[in-house]
């Protein structure tokens, strides 16, 4: 059984009671998903933040792997692009191709990579009207969030 197969299979059994927000860790192949989301139903997520960790200490060729989870993210609503690489720091940053615009707002995902093989996904909305950025919850079916987490893990 892969990864996305486990975490699917985990997630379809998954379900939190109660309001506000709430997570999950899963553990398989030799990597933790933690997953926090406002909702969660029989079908899909209102995800918060997902993150993938490798459960032993590691170190990963950062600006291979931002370049291949770039290319095999597929299920988001917008395509990834590596944005910035910064070896100093041992971190890479993937954004959405092109925001979404909606009104006057965009809104994007991003992907932070650690060279010792943590990453995070959020989604972010901002105003063109406005400086900065906040985080917003965004809606993935288990099967894309599954999918997303194995494109990750790799």
């Amino acid at each position: 059984m892969t990864l996305r197969e486990s975490l699917l299979a985990r997630l379809s059994e998954w379900l939190p009671a109660g309001d506000g927000r709430h997570s999950m860790t899963h553990t398989d192949r030799g990597r933790t998903v933690t997953l926090a989301a406002d909702r969660a139903d029989s079908l899909s997520c209102l995800v918060w933040e997902l993150a993938v960790a490798p459960t032993e200490p590691t170190t990963v060729a950062l600006r291979d792997w931002a370049a291949a989870v770039a290319t095999r993210t597929t299920g988001l609503m917008e395509p990834l692009t590596v944005h910035e690489i910064d070896a100093g720091r041992g971190e890479a940053v993937l954004r959405s191709t092109a925001p979404s615009a909606k009104g006057g707002a965009l809104a994007y995902y991003e992907v932070t990579l650690n060279a010792d093989g943590r990453a995070v996904v959020r989604r972010f909305h901002g105003s063109k009207a406005t400086p900065g950025r906040e985080q917003v919850a965004f809606a993935l079916t288990h099967e894309v969030l599954a999918k997303l987490a194995d494109d990750i893990a790799g």
